[in-house]
């Protein structure tokens, strides 16, 4: 077989894998390939896959035991033959949604970190996509906490922010959650704003997402204008990659060094996607 081929896809983060149907079994030498230019890149690209879900499965298995969706707001799954794998769609059957986020903004953040041990990947499988709209933007917090102030450095170093449960990335509350009105009472994990990756040793900054996240030990107000300070850095365009999907993409991200968004589009087109996470271990602080 011959050898798969990486090619950068931006600046800050994103390559592309060529030269592998996913679709077959892959080799144990060529999987090394595939996660050392994972680590290297933090998010992967694998264009013109097709995938039925029991392959999307198994080359999902090959980065680790996978990780059930966390609760979605209609509180059952929507593959129940495949509990471990999510939909992502705005597509309705009967008038019930067969996946979550619909078609408005998903604001930035990095999955489930409020629970205490957070997916280290996930993956997504590209079925249908609007004529556009809808792209993926993915930012690399090694590059965000590297370029920090010193200053900055110094006051959130040993410091940890709450990780807020009440609402997902489209701001719908998730399923047995009440309104938060005060981010100090918000429930979810505490996890330090600086983290070091357990695979490549490298410190990034940990940021969850922003609504009710609270720093501890801070007054609100302080807390509030620091965790602005560290948004607004850390998303600012040079640190991110933007993802124009096509039909038969498969997209892999490191959730551990990493956030990602998705911009909003015609709620009258179709967009589905399938999607699988990869449990990691708790990230040493």
């Amino acid at each position: 077989m011959p050898p798969i081929q990486v090619k950068k896809l931006g600046g800050a983060l994103g390559a592309e894998v060529s030269g592998i149907d996913l679709s077959r079994p892959v080799a144990a030498e060529t999987f090394a390939e595939i996660r050392r230019a994972w680590l290297d890149h933090l998010v992967l690209r694998f264009r013109g896959q097709r995938l039925s879900d029991p392959q999307l499965l198994a080359f999902s298995q090959l980065f680790g035991e996978l990780d059930p969706p966390g609760p979605n707001p209609y509180g059952k799954p929507f593959l129940p033959e495949h509990p471990e794998m999510n939909v992502i769609s705005n597509i309705k059957m009967g008038g019930a949604p067969i996946g979550g986020l619909g078609d408005g903004e998903a604001i930035w953040h990095a999955d489930m970190t409020y629970v205490e041990t957070p997916p280290k990947g996930a993956i997504l499988h590209a079925l249908e996509i609007p004529p556009s709209g809808g792209d993926t933007y993915w930012a690399n917090m090694y590059l965000a906490y590297e370029t920090l102030p010193a200053e900055l450095k110094n006051r959130i170093e040993g410091r940890k922010a709450n990780h807020d449960a009440t609402y997902n990335s489209a701001g719908v509350m998730r399923k047995g959650y009440q309104e938060v009105t005060d981010p100090r009472n918000a429930p979810g994990a505490q996890h330090e704003l600086v983290r070091v990756h357990p695979e490549t040793g490298r410190k990034c900054l940990f940021l969850g997402r922003r609504r009710n996240s609270c720093i501890l030990g801070l007054p609100l107000a302080e807390s509030e204008a620091l965790l602005d300070e560290l948004w607004e850095h850390a998303t600012r365009a040079q640190f991110t990659f933007r993802q124009q999907w096509r039909v038969g993409d498969v997209l892999i991200w490191d959730n551990r060094c990493t956030l990602h968004r998705r911009d909003p589009f015609d709620p009258n087109a179709r967009r589905l996607m399938h999607r699988t996470q990869i449990k990691a271990d708790r990230l040493r602080a």
